[in-house]
Formats: structure tokens, C-alpha cells, sequence
């Protein structure tokens, strides 16, 4: 049977300061009061206070994610200039330092420091998780299984975290190096059932080291809250439309994996070891390398790959009304990502004279016009 597939899309922001370009360490107090007035539990503030998370409601199909999403980031945008800042969707800033923020106070943030002390600290990072509703518990694990080898494929089309503390990282996604700091991360393992899925978070609960299934970070994992799989690998992406094509190809990708089983056929389940391959690829490349097709055992380009995985979804993506964004992909590999982007403008800058923070500062400006780019005109959103 296949699940409803259902969206559910949490974008991370950073709060920047317009003068300095700077992560602001402490925003107002009213900030967040404001966008709680608005948006209620769809907006919450982060680990760090540079940070705030939207989340939207169930949403049936892309077109209702759409129009949640640019409700979500308009308000978020204008509520943020009403305290004069702005907001970059990015998942590292190209130049703040991860000393200078504070943690929100709060007694899930107090307990998180004193469990993962100066790792948790580090996590002046933002990334994007997407929900498919998946009501059959062991669907979810099965799905879980074989939806690993997608993840890779989908990092390379959402990076935009090329910078870390200032440095330049010969990387498009810096971001998951400082996560993987971090317990339960990475890839997820492999069950044969619920039970036996269920059965290894209780030993670790049991054993006083998490309270529950939420503390599993893996990139991929069944929703500890909600009855979806969650996709958490991606960095946040800095256009909105980029976003939608994201969760349209993840949404697809999983509805092509039900319909092989329903018709008692499934996609191979490769040892972690070459998806940690692919995903480590994804992180220095993006989409402008190589990846491994792990069936034929070489390295193919980028390009093809994503091409043979729209073709392979196209039947489950007209079915599910999200065609137009998941041929969105295309215009991604021609763009580039926004971590392409931002490599190309900080070149360009640096070119012009301009000596590293200025060219830093320019990066950030780019983010601050693209995260707003693809919203329509003079919505308030509130």
C-alpha cells in the first residue's frame, strides 16, 4: 500500500546584523515574542540565539508546502526587519564565531550544554528536515533502509555551507562535519523490523544516555513526535524554490520505493560503508563532481545520476502533483547551489580588491536578496 506521503518542511535561519554582516548574538527579547504572536508553535527559537526554526503544518501536497513556506519565511523575514535585522537561510555563516553566540535559556538548551558541552556549542549550524507521512510503523523502517542510499544525492543539491569561522573549506557542505561531532549521527542503521528498531532505543534509554528516540540525529530516522520518516541530511537552502525541489524529490523517492514493494520488488540495501562514500562526496563536491553508482561500481557524474533518479520518480511525482519541482532539480545543476554561489561571489569580490571580511561581508549580502528571492512581492506574511 502506499502511504500518504504527507510534507512537513523545517527550514533553520540565522539572524544577521545589516551593518556588521555579523550572526547577532543578541537579538531582542521581542523578536521572537513577535513571531510567536504570528506564527504560534510553527516558529521556535534554536539552540543558539543567532538562530530561529519554522516548521510547517501537515501539509497534503507541495503546493500546500509552498504556500506555508513562504508564509513561514515572509514573516520571519519582515518580523526580523521590524528589529533591524535580516535573515540569511544558509547553513553556516560565512564568517561568525561559534565563541561569540549564546545558547537560549531554556531547560532543554541548559541540559543539552551540560550533556554536550563544547560540542553543542559549536552548532552555530543550520540545516532542513523534511516529513513524509508513513502510518504503517514497519513501511517507515523498510522505507528507512533503502531511502538511505538517496541521501547523498539529495546533500548535493542543498548545499550552502561552503564557509566555516572565516575560512574558506574547499567544501560545499562544511556544515555536517561539525554535526558529525555530535552522537547518533550519520547514516542510519540497518532493521529488519519496528520492534527491533524499538528494542535498540530502549537499551540506550534504559542505559540513562538518551531520554528518548528524539536524541537519534541520524540523517534519516523515524520522527520520535510525528508518524513520518525524516529526512535530515540536507543544508537549509538558501531560495526557497530550491527547497520545494528538496522535499518533492524526497517525497517522490519514497513513493517510488513503495510502489517497487507493492509490487514485490525493492531497491537494494548497500552497506553503510558506500553511502558514508557518496555522502563524504556530497560534503566536498555538491553536485559538481562525481558520485558513485553503487549498482555499476563507479564513479559517474553528478549530472547523470540526478537525471536517471527524475527519470526513475517521474511515474510517483506526476502522482503526487509535484513534477514541476522535481524537474526543478535541472535548473539547480545549471544554477548551482548556494554554496556554488557564494564561492563564486566571494571569488568575484575578492577580485574586485575587496580583502577577505569585505568580500565575507558581500556573501553575506547575496544571502540576505536570495533568501527572500523566490517570495512574492511586498507579502507581509503575517
Amino acid at each position: 500500500m502506499i502511504p500518504a506521503l504527507t510534507l512537513g518542511i523545517e527550514e533553520e535561519y540565522l539572524l544577521v546584523d545589516p551593518d556588521t554582516r555579523n550572526a547577532v548574538s543578541e537579538p531582542s527579547p521581542d523578536f521572537m515574542k513577535d513571531c510567536e504572536e504570528c506564527l504560534g508553535e510553527r516558529v521556535t527559537p534554536e539552540f543558539l540565539r543567532c538562530q530561529v526554526e519554522v516548521g510547517t503544518p501537515v501539509c497534503s501536497d507541495i503546493d500546500d508546502a509552498r504556500k506555508h513556506l513562504v508564509s513561514l519565511r515572509s514573516t520571519i523575514i519582515n518580523t526580523a526587519q521590524k528589529h533591524d535585522m535580516r535573515v540569511i537561510a544558509a547553513s553556516t555563516h560565512p564568517f561568525a564565531q561559534w565563541g561569540a553566540q549564546q545558547h537560549t535559556a531554556a531547560e532543554r538548551y541548559d541540559q543539552l550544554n551540560q550533556d554536550m558541552g563544547g560540542t553543542i556549542r559549536r552548532m552555530l549550524i543550520c540545516g532542513m528536515h523534511v516529513h513524509a507521512g508513513v502510518e504503517d510503523k514497519e513501511l517507515r523502517i523498510d522505507l528507512m533502509n533503502q531511502a538511505s542510499y538517496f541521501l547523498p544525492h539529495l546533500l548535493a543539491l542543498s548545499t550552502s555551507s561552503p564557509f566555516w569561522q572565516g575560512h574558506e573549506m574547499a567544501m560545499k557542505c562544511a556544515r555536517l562535519g561539525v554535526f558529525d561531532s555530535m552522537p547518533r549521527t550519520g547514516i542510519p542503521d540497518h532493521y529488519d523490523s519496528w520492534s527491533e528498531y524499538q528494542r535498540a532505543i530502549e537499551k540506550l534509554v534504559d542505559a540513562g544516555v538518551m531520554e528518548d528516540s528524539s536524541k537519534i540525529w541520524w540523517d534519516l530516522r523515524p520522527s520520535a513526535k510525528f508518524p513520518t520518516l525524516e529526512m535530515r541530511v540536507t543544508d537549509v537552502c538558501t531560495r526557497l524554490e530550491d527547497a520545494l525541489c528538496i522535499a518533492a524529490l524526497y517525497q517522490s523517492i519514497l513513493r517510488m520505493l513503495a510502489r517497487l514493494r507493492d509490487n514485490n520488488m525493492r531497491w537494494r540495501v548497500y552497506q553503510p560503508m558506500f553511502i558514508e562514500e557518496n555522502r563524504w562526496r556530497a560534503q566536498r563536491y555538491g553536485c559538481t563532481h562525481s558520485m558513485i553508482d553503487l549498482g555499476k561500481g563507479e564513479c559517474l557524474p553528478f549530472s547523470e545520476l540526478i537525471e536517471d533518479i527524475i527519470g526513475l520518480i517521474r511515474e510517483d511525482a506526476e502522482a503526487l502533483g509535484c513534477w514541476e519541482e522535481v524537474k526543478h532539480a535541472r535548473t539547480i545543476m545549471e544554477r548551482g547551489t548556494s554554496a556554488c554561489r557564494q564561492m563564486d561571489v566571494f571569488a568575484e569580490a575578492r577580485k574586485e580588491g575587496a580583502d577577505r571580511r569585505e568580500a565575507m561581508g558581500t556573501v553575506v549580502d547575496m544571502l540576505i536578496a536570495e533568501t527572500s528571492a523566490d517570495l512574492p512581492a511586498g507579502l507581509e506574511g503575517c
